[in-house]
């Protein structure tokens, strides 16, 4: 039995719906506007918003709530793949494939960062610290995600980057599940010797840091 294609129309929907997504317009854990609001923002049908929606939705991009709204789960295919995969996993060893990822990573950037990735590192752990001291967890969450994502970067490997960001969806949920009590003192890892090695060029100092800044909340898991 053949499978009904997509219209035309519906294809430029899907593709205009994941452009928001992986352009960070629609971050992951936000809301996208209704499906009124996206048939007057298109000028499409609402059978056709629906069946792009439902769509990304097969997809993993996007968790339709029936009551609530349809929200970003994740930043690509392979990042809902891995989310959908990975969300009932061992956060323990969750945590070790990211240490082991980061590691790597940390090596490569001692050796291969630019002035212009030391600039990134030095603003992302700006950032971080002033989103731990004002107290709200969602803004630390993306914060700290952003600082490491920046360090993985800064390896210009483009296999680990990818497969760091596409794992940062299911780290982001850990990470908040766990900080649901707020920021509390004694779960602040500093960063700053991580990103002064990198910046030095020293890989193995950079290497030592990323190995023993394991997520601060991690004590707390089950082995």
């Amino acid at each position: 039995m053949a499978m009904p294609q997509r219209s035309a129309l519906a294809d430029q929907t899907i593709s205009w719906l994941r452009a928001q997504i992986t352009s960070g317009a629609w971050p992951v854990g936000s809301r996208i506007p209704t499906e009124p609001e996206l048939v007057e923002q298109l000028s499409v049908s609402r059978n056709t918003v629906r069946e792009a929606v439902r769509a990304l939705a097969n997809t993993g991009l996007l968790d339709i709530r029936q009551g609530s709204g349809t929200f970003v789960l994740a930043t690509s295919e392979l990042a809902g793949v891995m989310y959908r995969r990975f969300a009932d996993a061992n956060p323990r060893h969750v945590s070790e494939l990211r240490v082991a990822l980061e590691t790597a990573a940390a090596a490569l950037a001692a050796q291969r960062r630019t002035k212009g990735d030391i600039k990134a590192l030095n603003a992302a752990l700006q950032r971080r610290e002033k989103a731990w001291k004002s107290g709200d967890t969602d803004r630390f969450v993306d914060a700290d995600a952003t600082l490491h994502l920046t360090l993985v970067a800064a390896s210009h490997n483009d296999v680990i980057t990818e497969l760091y960001a596409d794992l940062g969806d299911v780290v982001r949920r850990f990470l908040r599940a766990d900080l649901t009590r707020g920021l509390r003192p004694e779960q602040y890892v500093d960063h700053a010797r991580l990103v002064q090695a990198i910046r030095d060029g020293d890989a193995e100092t950079a290497v030592a840091e990323a190995t023993a800044h394991p997520f601060s909340w991690e004590s707390n898991w089950p082995t």
